[in-house]
């Protein structure tokens, strides 16, 4: 009978080797074993993130990550188990691998002591039946396209930006705080969580070819505090650049210090594309310096499945409900 094990040495390198095709993102073989190894070494990734296999005798047959996320639901505090990259070795597939593993996985987590957790976690690439089978229930949310409503004035508006570092981390995760507060769902960001996010999407462009993304994170201020940030990864496209707002925040609920920043960084290159930017906004949050061009459901579907009693109202979840950036996707 197989074992569920850590993922380590050779097991890892049996895992990363079957994964890096379908997983690579650019990254060479070498870079994206870094890239892992780059995010269990940040102070939230040694804590949080692992990866667990179904071992026998050395030989894999199927793997996964495992995040430990504390997070919010109707005011109670709960432990979510995030599963990602699910994957079964070619050799083994068609066995019922993947559902062993994740059956063992997800067992051993609604009964982990003081570490229990309440709800697992996952985004399927694959549509919502094969884990719908296991109990998980597909939370529908949606991606908005935006496009950035420059000035008449033909200029950026009178903001002050600057670049965004470690200092600004405690004030975004209290300005994250107020924004989640309204809704029933939502990860409790803290500064390690929000540190690990922005660390992730630095990595990939690092470790990716030269120029072909970036990532950048922008706060504006009043005195010496952030009130107000974005941060965003932009890919290189041909001739021009896509955007991704991964995640942001403005002491003002109408987002405007937001707005203002973007149509900042627009002004930069008054000659370059505007970019269409994709962004998971939540409910309610509109700056009037976005338009909404396009609106469809994410290619990452959002699906929960509860591990106690505590955890069963994850099933009634409605995407005005829950507050979830897209830098948290995994």
């Amino acid at each position: 009978m197989a074992d569920l094990a850590p993922a380590e040495g050779p097991v890892l390198e049996q895992i990363l080797d079957a994964t890096y095709e379908i997983w690579h993102e650019g990254l060479d073989r070498r870079a994206y074993a870094r890239y892992y190894a780059a995010q269990r070494a940040t102070p939230w990734g040694r804590a949080h993130l692992s990866r667990v296999a179904l071992v026998d005798r050395g030989d894999v047959h199927a793997s996964a990550k495992l995040y430990a996320f504390d997070a919010t639901l109707d005011g109670r505090s709960m432990r979510v188990a995030g599963i990602g990259a699910v994957f079964t070795q070619p050799a083994h597939r068609r066995r019922g691998a993947a559902k062993e593993l994740l059956e063992r996985l997800l067992d051993r987590a609604s009964k982990d002591g003081a570490h229990k957790a309440d709800i697992a976690l996952l985004f399927s690439e694959i549509g919502p039946e094969y884990y719908a089978r296991l109990g998980f229930v597909p939370i529908v949310t949606s991606e908005q396209q935006l496009r950035v409503i420059e000035s008449t004035r033909c200029g950026a508006p009178a903001t002050w930006v600057r670049f965004g570092d470690d200092r600004d981390l405690p004030a975004v995760a209290a300005l994250g705080e107020t924004r989640a507060a309204p809704f029933r769902f939502h990860l409790n960001r803290d500064r390690d969580l929000i540190h690990y996010s922005i660390a992730k999407k630095r990595l990939l462009a690092g470790l990716g070819p030269a120029g072909a993304r970036e990532l950048q994170f922008f706060v504006a201020e009043e005195g010496t505090s952030a009130v107000a940030y974005v941060v965003i990864s932009a890919n290189r496209m041909g001739n021009g650049v896509a955007w991704t707002l991964e995640e942001c925040g403005d002491r003002d609920p109408t987002g405007a210090r937001v707005g203002a920043i973007l149509q900042v960084l627009i002004a930069r290159d008054p000659a370059e594309h505007r970019p269409v930017i994709r962004a998971w906004l939540p409910a309610n949050f509109r700056p009037r310096q976005l338009a909404v061009v396009g609106e469809q459901a994410p290619h990452e579907i959002m699906m929960m499945k509860p591990l106690t009693p505590a955890g069963e109202a994850a099933r009634t979840l409605k995407a005005e409900e829950l507050l979830y950036w897209r830098a948290d996707a995994f």
